[in-house]
């Protein structure tokens, strides 16, 4: 792909740069709200990205990349669907197009992170690390640029004279990139270093793809008028802005920037709206208030425990709750929706229930299958049969159980396998009447079975690391299968 192919252009723009906790989704809104014409994702590792599955969030109108412990890793929105370029930290060229072939579809442009000095970065090969190996580089590009059909880019920092820099952009030049961002500072450097403006200026003049000028918020960026001087002193097609878009991300507007009380507060409706971490809006809004952080409503944020704690120091506590309530109401609706379309396709061999598995609700190491498992055994029935399906919206799991002849499932849908097995055994104990292990239910035979067995060992002398030890080795195994069915 040439760059004259690329859906995105990347000449006379200004740009919010990627930056680890920073570049997520209420940040990257702001910046595009104030003037930013392209925002990049913080930097996501390729091999994390790699166990993430693509969920459609109705509720937030999202599309969420989720890690298998549910931590959603990415997430995007129509609104800065053709803006946001997903960067990733690889040093494989085809894990790299594995991941950029998974979320192409809901980006603008990929970008592979060159210039990360982080050890995380370097020590796996990745980062700063890939300056020294060129190779490697044309190969990871080159297979981007040949595998998927948007724009690629990539960032660089400078190597230790000008000749070498020059020499590497020329040979990314040529694997067919859209752009190459240079961060105008060698691996060592850090921000505190002045930024070499006439290196990225004479790569700008030696190379014909677009050169992204980075790292002026040091000693160049403090307001709008500022981009358009970086730019001209590095001969620049674009800028790119980190630390000073993360102060105050109204830097991006021509008439000057908002007062710091109105970003925040902006931000912070992003932040409420879209479910951001309340961890991540805490960094984002230290990063704002920076020399306020001393007063008594920064000592009150560094305290903050939750996103409603954060919108109550900075007075949108009304703000919130009628958010959460909205998204509530509407996520109450959505389930509502999907369970009235699933009652259309009832099995009437199914019995349903409506029921979901809270761990916390029994103790360690009993669970509702191991009840149902236990009881089938006590009445010679065969053991339990479960099949789960996956529906292919949004990802989510249904199973239904076969005991004595006769299914049982719930009726909502679990975020795992586990979980929708776990829920399909509850729909069958509580039919059948059977208890199902809850701490409450301190006359089910599995429990007293455990509290004996637990007994005898204390009695034998046992000690209790041993007895914890034993324990854990009873804890059922699953092991994925090719199929949706499976026994437990």
């Amino acid at each position: 792909m040439t760059v004259n192919s690329a859906s995105l252009c990347f000449r006379n723009k200004t740009i919010l740069a990627p930056m680890v906790r920073v570049g997520t989704l209420p940040m990257r809104l702001l910046a595009l709200d104030y003037g930013a014409d392209i925002v990049y994702c913080e930097e996501l590792i390729d091999l994390k990205m790699l166990q993430c599955k693509r969920v459609v969030n109705e509720v937030l109108g999202t599309v969420d990349f989720v890690a298998p412990n549910d931590r959603v890793v990415f997430r995007t929105c129509a609104k800065e669907k053709d803006s946001v370029v997903f960067q990733m930290g690889t040093a494989d060229a085809e894990r790299a197009l594995t991941v950029a072939q998974l979320v192409e579809n809901d980006v603008a442009a990929i970008d592979v992170n060159m210039g990360c000095p982080k050890e995380y970065s370097t020590k796996a090969g990745m980062g700063a690390a890939l300056l020294s190996d060129p190779d490697k580089i044309e190969s990871i590009l080159s297979t981007l640029v040949k595998g998927i059909c948007k724009p690629v880019t990539c960032k660089i920092r400078i190597l230790p004279s000008k000749e070498e820099t020059i020499s590497l952009a020329k040979t990314i030049e040529k694997t067919g990139v859209a752009a190459i961002a240079v961060h105008g500072r060698k691996k060592e450097e850090r921000p505190q270093h002045p930024v070499h403006c006439d290196v990225i200026k004479a790569i700008s003049e030696a190379v014909s793809v677009p050169v992204i000028a980075n790292g002026g918020s040091h000693d160049f960026i403090k307001e709008y008028s500022d981009l358009e001087a970086f730019q001209q002193a590095t001969a620049a097609s674009s800028v790119m802005v980190a630390r000073a878009a993360m102060w105050n991300p109204s830097i991006f507007r021509k008439e000057g920037p908002q007062p710091l009380n109105n970003v925040i507060q902006e931000y912070i409706k992003y932040a409420v709206r879209y479910d951001n971490h309340y961890t991540n809006t805490k960094y984002c809004l230290c990063q704002m208030l920076r020399e306020q952080l001393e007063n008594a409503q920064g000592k009150k944020l560094h305290a903050a425990q939750s996103l409603e704690e954060i919108c109550e120091i900075f007075e949108m506590g009304s703000f919130y709750k009628e958010t959460s309530a909205l998204l509530e109401a509407r996520k109450a609706s959505l389930e509502t929706k999907d369970q009235g379309e699933d009652d259309q396709l009832e099995d009437v061999d199914v019995i349903t229930m409506a029921v979901k598995f809270d761990k916390r609700e029994y103790p360690l190491q009993i669970t509702p299958k191991m009840c149902l498992l236990e009881w089938c055994r006590k009445e010679k029935h065969p053991q339990p049969v479960y099949e789960t399906i996956e529906r292919p919206g949004d990802r989510l799991f249904r199973s239904v159980v076969t005991v004595a002849e006769q299914k049982y499932r719930s009726s909502f849908w679990e975020k795992s396998k586990k979980l929708a097995e776990q829920a399909a055994a509850i729909a069958c104990l509580r039919t059948l009447g059977v208890p199902e292990g809850k701490r409450s239910e301190e006359a089910s035979p599995l429990v007293n079975k455990r509290k004996r067995h637990d007994q005898e060992l204390l009695h034998n002398g046992e000690h209790r690391e041993e007895l914890l030890a034993e324990a854990a080795c009873k804890k059922p195994h699953f092991i994925p299968r090719a199929s949706d069915s499976s026994v437990s």
